[in-house]
C-alpha cells in the first residue's frame, strides 16, 4: 500500500524534471507541453471520487489490484511513446488508474490496521512515504533523467506497481459492497467540476487569474459542483454522502490538509527555483537537497505521530505540525541576495521544520478521513480526502506562483536598477510569507474544529449520524 501511495505523489513531481527532454525527443511545442502534466492532473482529480465509489462497490483489494495494473501498463506505454500524442494519452491513462488506486489504498489500511498501535505505526509509515515522494521524484527524476533516459521516469513505475501487487496478495481479502447503481448524474458532476476547477488553476500560472479563461473555468467548476451538492441531497444512495463533509472532525482533517498542500506545493516550487536559478545548483543538486525534508518528514510520521498515535489526541498532533511547518516557511522569508551561508543557515533548518510539519500532520488526518466510516462509505472518505489534497496542490502552485510573480515585477518597478536576481528572491519570499500566513490559519481552523472536547466531538457525530473517530 506504501508502495502504491510513492506511485501517485511520485508522478507528481518526477515528470516535472523529465519534461524538457522529453519535449525535445518528441518535437513537443511549448504551447503543448503542459499537457505532460495538465492530462494526469485533470483525470486522477476529476475521477477520485467515482474511483472512491468503485472500490467500495468491487472491494478494495480488488480495485487496488486493478489500479496498480492498469497505472503499469500506462506507465508503459508512457516511457514507449513516439509522439505528444501518445505520452498525453499515457499520462491521462495514469490519472485514471490512480483515481482508482489512491482510495482503494487508503481504504485497505484502514480496514486492515484496526488495533490503535498498528494503526499508528501504518498511517505513519504509509504518510511518510507520501512526504517524502516528491522529493524523491524531483531527485530520481534528474538522475534518470541525466543518466538513463526521460524515458525511464515512467518506466520506473512497472516494478514499483509490481512490488505493490505482490505485497497486495498478503492483504485479506474484503467484501465488496456491491449492490446499489453508480450515482450517474453525480459522477458526471463530480468529474467536471473538479477537473474545470483543477485546470482553472493549473491555467491561472501562465494566463494570470484575471484571464477570461480561467474565469469561466472556475464558473464552470463552481456551478457544476454546486449541483453536484444540490444532486448528492437526493441521491439514494450519493456517490459522495454529504455527511462525511459535515463531521466536526473529519471536516477540521480536510481543510487542514488542503491548506497544507496549498502552502507546501508552492514551497517545493520555489526551493526548485531558488536552489537552481539563484544559489545555481543542477537539477539534481536542487533534488538531493530536498531530501533533507523527505527524511524529517519520515521522522515526522514514524517516530512522533506514529509513536504518539491512540495516546494523544489529534490535535496534538496536527496544529503544532502545521506551526512547525509555518516556522520553517517564515524562516525563508528573511532571505535576501547577499544571504550567506544559505544552505546551513537557512535551507536546513527550513527544510527539516516543514518536513517535521507535514509528516506529523498526514497521519492523523488520514486517520481520521476515514475512521468511524460505514464499510461502504470508507471508499468516498479516502477519495475525498485525496480530493483535498490534489485541490491543494494545484490552488497552491498557481496561487503562489501569481504572487512571487506580481512582487516580482513590481520591485523591478520601484527599485531602478535591480538586479533579475533580487527580483526573483523578492518574489519567492514575497510568495513564501503568504504560505506562512495559510500554515498558521489553518492552525487556527485545526484548533477551532479539532480542539473540541470529546462529549462536543460526540454530540456533533451524533448530529451527523457518524461516530466520533477514535483517538479523540
Amino acid at each position: 500500500m506504501s508502495a502504491a501511495q510513492l506511485l501517485v505523489v511520485l508522478d507528481g513531481t518526477i515528470v516535472n524534471i523529465a519534461l524538457p527532454s522529453a519535449q525535445s525527443a518528441l518535437d513537443m511545442s511549448d504551447a503543448s507541453r503542459q499537457w505532460a502534466i495538465t492530462a494526469y492532473a485533470l483525470a486522477f482529480g476529476g475521477l477520485l471520487l467515482i474511483g472512491g465509489r468503485i472500490s467500495g462497490a468491487l472491494g478494495h483489494r480488488r480495485t487496488f489490484v486493478v489500479g496498480l495494473a492498469g497505472f503499469a501498463a500506462a506507465s508503459a506505454l508512457g516511457g514507449a511513446a513516439v509522439n505528444p500524442g501518445m505520452l498525453f494519452g499515457a499520462r491521462a491513462l495514469q490519472g485514471v488508474f490512480a483515481a482508482l488506486l489512491a482510495p482503494a489504498g487508503l481504504s485497505l489500511l484502514t480496514i486492515t490496521f484496526t488495533e490503535p498501535r498498528a494503526r499508528g505505526r501504518a498511517f505513519g509509515v504509509f504518510a511518510a512515504v507520501g512526504a517524502a515522494g516528491s522529493a524523491v521524484g524531483l531527485v530520481a527524476g534528474g538522475l534518470l533523467t541525466e543518466y538513463a533516459s526521460w524515458r525511464w521516469c515512467l518506466y520506473v513505475n512497472v516494478p514499483l506497481a509490481l512490488l505493490a501487487v505482490v505485497g497486495a496478495a498478503f492483504v485479506p481479502r474484503d467484501r465488496a459492497a456491491g449492490g446499489g447503481r453508480l450515482d450517474v448524474p453525480g459522477a458526471l458532476l463530480s468529474a467536471g467540476g473538479f477537473a474545470a476547477v483543477v485546470y482553472a488553476f493549473n491555467e491561472a500560472e501562465p494566463r494570470g487569474w484575471g484571464s477570461g479563461r480561467v474565469l469561466a473555468l472556475l464558473a464552470v467548476g463552481v456551478v457544476l459542483l454546486g449541483a453536484f451538492v444540490a444532486v448528492e441531497l437526493r441521491a439514494p444512495r450519493p456517490l459522495l454522502p454529504l455527511g462525511i463533509l459535515v463531521h466536526r472532525a473529519r471536516a477540521g482533517a480536510f481543510l487542514a490538509i488542503t491548506l497544507l498542500f496549498v502552502a507546501m506545493f508552492g514551497f517545493y516550487l520555489f526551493m526548485s527555483y531558488y536552489t537552481q536559478t539563484v544559489l545555481g545548483y543542477s537539477p539534481v543538486e536542487a533534488g538531493l537537497t530536498l531530501i533533507v525534508n523527505a527524511l524529517a518528514a519520515l521522522v515526522g510520521a514514524t517516530f512522533i505521530a506514529g509513536k504518539l498515535h491512540g495516546r494523544a489526541r489529534p490535535v496534538a498532533l496536527v496544529v503544532p505540525g502545521l506551526l512547525a511547518a509555518a516556522a520553517g516557511m517564515f524562516l525563508l522569508t528573511r532571505l535576501t541576495p547577499d544571504s550567506g551561508h544559505v544552505f546551513w543557515l537557512y535551507l536546513v533548518p527550513a527544510l527539516t521544520l516543514t518536513g517535521l510539519g507535514l509528516g506529523c500532520v498526514l497521519p492523523p488526518t488520514a486517520s481520521l478521513a476515514t475512521a468511524g466510516m460505514r464499510g461502504h462509505d470508507i471508499g468516498a472518505a479516502s477519495a475525498a480526502y485525496n480530493a483535498s489534497q490534489q485541490l491543494g496542490a494545484a490552488l497552491g502552485t498557481a496561487l503562489l506562483n501569481t504572487v512571487a510573480s506580481s512582487a516580482a515585477g513590481a520591485y523591478l518597478a520601484d527599485h531602478r536598477g535591480a538586479t533579475a536576481t533580487a527580483a526573483s528572491v523578492h518574489g519567492y519570499t514575497s510568495a513564501l510569507l503568504v504560505g506562512f500566513g495559510i500554515l498558521a490559519g489553518a492552525a487556527c481552523v485545526a484548533w477551532a474544529l479539532l480542539g473540541a472536547r470529546p462529549h462536543a466531538a460526540s454530540a456533533s457525530s451524533h448530529q451527523t449520524n457518524l461516530p466520533s473517530p477514535p483517538g479523540r
